[in-house]
């Protein structure tokens, strides 16, 4: 599971910054994750939250994720478009991951491609100060 190895290099990054920024604990953590990283939100929430509980400074951390809607170009008609995935209430969003649009809403043609939407990008990080 390759969402382990992401949540390890997230986590080290995170206590580097936390280093530099003389932090004594981190106490959320913002995340991006791109609709086609290929990123599976719920493993690597999971694996994060395991992780965290080996670094004192992480152990309290909530882990605050988005994942926006996915962005496509039309190869027919060139026009960009946010087409949300349909997520229902019960369902986790990870379960729709691979569902995608079936036309152009300004066209109504097929031919969709995928446009960024690769991203895992630390955000922001709320850390308290050590007290001197």
């Amino acid at each position: 599971m390759h969402e382990l190895s992401l949540a390890t290099g997230l986590i080290e990054q995170i206590l580097a910054l936390a280093a530099e920024h003389q932090a004594r604990r981190v106490t959320r953590v913002m995340v991006t994750i791109g609709p086609f990283s290929g990123v599976v939100r719920d493993s690597f929430e999971f694996g994060f939250n395991i992780l965290k509980q080996e670094r004192e400074m992480l152990r309290e951390a909530v882990l605050d994720l988005e994942t926006p809607d996915p962005v496509y170009l039309c190869l027919d008609c060139d026009k960009v478009s946010v087409i949300p995935l349909a997520r229902p209430d019960d369902q986790p969003e990870s379960a729709f991951k691979n569902i995608g649009p079936k036309k152009c809403p300004w066209c109504c043609l097929p031919r969709l491609s995928p446009k960024g939407g690769t991203e895992l990008i630390l955000n922001q990080l709320e850390m308290e100060e050590r007290h001197v």
